[in-house]
């Protein structure tokens, strides 16, 4: 048992797994702050509240806050938007043109063997 536990936490994958766990967490706190600080203003400028948090209704003195929800939800499809426009986009584009071959440069062709070229060339004349 000793010796599985110990092949499993070795395994590279488990590794890159839990560095790309750490990133996305990071990255979420990001693109949170932005959608937080940014957008949701925006909203607020739209509809008079960057909130709809105040937002509820009573049954028999149950208070229902579809407010939050509400807020949750416009929140989420505004990150989603954000994640859309400014990480997945741009990432698809690159990969686009690196599948094209735009990416690549084509290497400077030295001296020599420019001199080189040139000289076969004349040659076969």
């Amino acid at each position: 048992m000793v010796k599985e536990f110990k092949d499993f936490i070795s395994r590279g994958n488990l590794v890159e797994i839990a560095v790309g766990l750490v990133l996305a967490l990071a990255f979420k706190s990001v693109v949170d702050a932005f959608v937080q600080g940014i957008v949701m203003p925006i909203v607020g400028v739209l509809f008079g509240e960057p909130s709809f948090d105040a937002l509820t209704f009573t049954i028999n003195d149950s208070i229902f806050f579809y407010g939050t929800f509400i807020t949750q939800l416009v929140s989420f499809v505004l990150v989603a938007l954000a994640l859309f426009l400014f990480v997945v986009r741009p990432f698809n584009t690159w990969q686009a043109r690196k599948a094209a071959g735009e990416e690549d440069e084509p290497a400077a062709t030295p001296e020599d063997i420019a001199l080189l070229r040139e000289i076969r060339d004349s040659l076969k004349k």
